[in-house]
């Protein structure tokens, strides 16, 4: 097992049943061996500075009705709401103060007549602060409309594919949303010279280990520059929330088996993994995770944002948050990198 981590080290891939060995292993040095090896790769490429992204939960709106979502269409019970231009230039220069250098706008997918204003406000963001990233995560859109955004100033973009399972993506989302043209958006993104990020969710209802191959070995094809992998957590108000929450040990898993197959990569130890467990974001970036993600968003409205339940508050939106996190991060021997963070494959 350990000379199957060295040649994904050495040679950044393996066959869909050594994928699965290594997935499957209950063998504790095993693990600890992979999770080792990517700590080495990660530190090689990036050292021990973690890149911080200002996340701004734009609006809860959307016009997609996935059945995992907490801010699916149909839900009823959810409270909604859409930041002013105002708001979102305010959540930048607080974030800018407090030394960040990249901004995610994150938000549910909203049909094309909202797509001027998100253009309009990313030419704001880029002139008000102009050494800063700009990272758009709003779903599927024309490619038409990517490249409007792109031309407005956006660097980078994130959408996670969930899974390339077409049967599972069937499972997961409604009547009219397709694995194909999810990949068509990633691939027109690429195109259009976004940093584009893609990535999938551990242990959604209905996933298999031979899912989860074919979504490494879809990863690898594609050469993301970022990968963003969570673990899937119920949401009361949806169809599925009745099933259980990923697996932190099985998402810090595939973080080491990415970063060995994608040195340069940047993946973020997501908020799901500090949902799941008190250690989680560590353990993440022991497994060879670069990112994390603070949230800048207007505090009243983070609660709303419940795309599942009990989401963790890393609490950096303070001068006070941010030396809290960095003195997280350096009792496992990391700090606080406050560059931009870009992909050096970019």
């Amino acid at each position: 097992m350990k000379t199957l981590i060295d040649t994904l080290r050495h040679h950044h891939e393996l066959k869909p049943a050594q994928y699965r060995a290594l997935l499957m292993t209950r063998d504790s040095q095993v693990v600890e061996y992979l999770m080792t090896q990517a700590r080495e790769v990660a530190q090689a490429h990036y050292g021990t500075g973690i890149y911080l992204r200002g996340l701004i939960e734009l609006s809860n709106m959307c016009r997609n009705d996935c059945l995992y979502c907490g801010i699916r269409r149909s839900n009823r019970h959810v409270s909604r709401y859409t930041l002013t231009r105002e708001q979102v230039l305010a959540c930048c220069e607080q974030g800018y103060k407090l030394g960040f250098r990249t901004f995610v706008l994150q938000g549910g997918e909203w049909g094309e007549e909202r797509s001027q204003w998100i253009a309009d406000l990313v030419s704001d963001i880029r002139r008000g602060w102009p050494d800063c990233a700009i990272t758009l995560s709003l779903g599927e859109h024309p490619r038409e409309t990517y490249a409007m955004w792109r031309e407005a100033g956006a660097n980078r973009y994130l959408l996670r594919h969930e899974t390339h399972n077409e049967r599972l993506y069937g499972l997961l989302h409604p009547r009219g949303m397709t694995i194909g043209h999810r990949l068509q958006c990633l691939e027109w993104l690429k195109e259009l010279g976004y940093q584009v990020g893609a990535g999938i969710m551990v242990g959604s209802p209905f996933q298999s280990l031979a899912s989860m191959v074919e979504d490494i070995q879809y990863l690898v094809q594609f050469k993301p520059q970022m990968i963003g992998i969570g673990p899937f957590i119920p949401q009361h108000d949806t169809p599925l929330a009745r099933f259980p929450a990923g697996s932190v040990d099985m998402t810090a898993r595939l973080y080491a088996i990415m970063r060995l197959a994608l040195p340069w990569s940047l993946i973020p130890s997501t908020t799901a993994m500090a949902t799941l467990s008190p250690d989680g974001r560590l353990r993440g970036i022991l497994a060879g995770a670069n990112v994390v993600m603070p949230n800048l968003s207007p505090e009243d409205h983070r609660k709303q944002y419940a795309l599942y339940d009990n989401k963790a508050a890393l609490g950096a939106e303070s001068a006070q948050g941010i030396q809290a996190l960095d003195n997280e991060l350096s009792t496992i021997g990391y700090h606080i990198d406050w560059s931009r963070g870009d992909s050096p494959n970019w």
